[in-house]
């Protein structure tokens, strides 16, 4: 099929060569000339495991192009996805300027062929009918295809209607493993009304739902979960939210343990094993951060509000992982006492591993307060220190490998689970430090192995 993917972003992009790898035609479009520029030289311009392999490869085959022209890629594609970004407003509600932008613009280059358009971008429950309104708006401004009936002034249209339809599809990719997740996903939800367009998506979707591309072969099809417009975007919202909780919950329960002398991992060990709670999400720590969490859970509670409710418990998991971003500094405090002058080196910057992103990172309000409190902030990461960028990045010292890192700190502290932090000699670490103490903040490593390295060791919950 001929696939068109507006908005070349993390999911955009992920979407755009995963469906090309499978065989489908696909134009991806960017207002970004200098991004355009790099992806049409084979180069990925974010970095997720596996992303650049996949693209050449597709490049080669003929099946994956990239585009500033809108106009081009509307034309190309029998179904257009609008990938485009949704970041937070400061109120909490989306900012969906760029998904309104991008359907006036398509609305402007339709002509009478059907189109699918898919709204692929997280966007706030409802905006299904406003993504159409939007569609028919600018079709109306591009003068090529009447509008139906009805909409518009009161004067007779012709009875040629612009022929499309929205479907919902959210994505449910985890950075670092959006990939894997694409091509093994635990379900694809479609939301629409239209049989047609319905049939259009299972088309396309085809070889992911058989199963041909799981890297376990002989699974079960993927399940389909086919729904109406409001629901499918609910979905999105109401799973990331509860992931989000889940990760709230089990830090609770790690601040209790703390208290009372409990060892969470343990109790995450026994809970999980209730089929009905499941193991994963039971990781205390320094809590959630990154692009999806923050927004979703924001943004819901936002929705709920403008119709009258007040979202208590997504309030609370809220609060409970703003709160945890501080435990470090209380347990750093409780072993330095006073943080003024001391060095503290944070092992990991990114929000999660196998990514480079940034966003609503546990690390920056580490790196914000132990500035206030008068300490020198370090850090290693392994994406960051190598890449250079450090934009955003203030009042902290990037360092090029761990040995650097640690030389001269009072505390290392662990940020980010890396899994090269695994394998990091932390005998020869403790050496170089002023005093050898690690707050694990992702209680992944091996307590006895830090202790035999010389550590103090100080972990969340246990």
């Amino acid at each position: 099929m001929r696939v068109c993917v507006i908005g070349t972003g993390y999911v955009g992009l992920v979407t755009g060569v995963c469906l090309a790898h499978v065989g489908h035609d696909v134009m991806c479009i960017d207002v970004n000339e200098e991004k355009v520029k790099l992806m049409q030289s084979g180069q990925s311009p974010i970095f997720e495991p596996g992303l650049s392999e996949l693209m050449t490869s597709a490049m080669e085959a003929g099946h994956l192009q990239f585009s500033t022209n809108l106009q081009q890629g509307v034309e190309h594609g029998e179904i257009l996805f609008i990938a485009v970004g949704t970041p937070a407003l400061p109120n909490g509600d989306s900012d969906t300027r760029y998904v309104e932008a991008v359907a006036r613009g398509i609305g402007t280059h339709l002509n009478s062929d059907y189109r699918v358009i898919v709204n692929k971008s997280t966007v706030p429950i409802g905006s299904g009918d406003w993504v159409r309104m939007l569609v028919l708006d600018g079709v109306a401004e591009g003068q090529k295809v009447p509008v139906a009936a009805g909409y518009g002034d009161d004067s007779p249209l012709p009875e040629v209607i612009a022929n499309f339809e929205v479907v919902s599809n959210p994505e449910f990719l985890r950075e670092g493993s959006a990939i894997y997740d694409t091509f093994n996903p635990d379900r694809i939800v479609l939301g629409s009304n239209s049989p047609r367009a319905i049939e259009r998506m299972q088309q396309l979707y085809a070889p992911i739902v058989s199963g041909q591309y799981r890297e376990i072969p002989g699974g079960e099809p993927v399940p389909v979960l086919v729904t109406d417009l409001s629901s499918a975007e609910m979905v999105k919202y109401a799973a990331n939210s509860f992931l989000a909780t889940k990760i709230s919950f089990i830090n609770e329960i790690a601040n209790i343990c703390d208290r009372v002398g409990a060892d969470v991992t343990q109790v995450a060990v026994g809970i999980g094993l209730d089929s009905r709670i499941g193991q994963k999400f039971l990781q205390a720590g320094l809590g959630w951060g990154g692009s999806c969490f923050p927004k979703d859970v924001s943004a819901l509670i936002h929705t709920a509000e403008d119709y009258g409710y007040e979202a208590p418990l997504l309030k609370a998991a809220v609060a409970v992982n703003q709160r945890q971003r501080l435990i470090v500094l209380e347990k750093l405090q409780q072993v330095l006492k006073i943080l003024k002058g001391k060095t503290i080196g944070l092992l990991g910057l990114t929000f999660k591993p196998d990514t480079d992103d940034m966003r609503d990172a546990p690390s920056l309000v580490l790196i914000e307060h132990l500035n206030r409190l008068g300490a020198k902030v370090k850090a290693y990461d392994p994406i960051v220190s190598q890449s250079g960028l450090r934009h955003g990045l203030t009042g902290v010292m990037v360092e090029s490998d761990a040995a650097h890192l640690a030389d001269g700190c009072d505390a290392l502290v662990l940020v980010t689970d890396w899994a090269q932090f695994q394998d990091l000699d932390y005998a020869a670490l403790a050496q170089r430090m002023h005093s050898p103490i690690l707050i694990d903040g992702r209680n992944v490593l091996d307590r006895e192995t830090l202790i035999r390295a010389g550590f103090q060791y100080v972990g969340i919950g246990h």
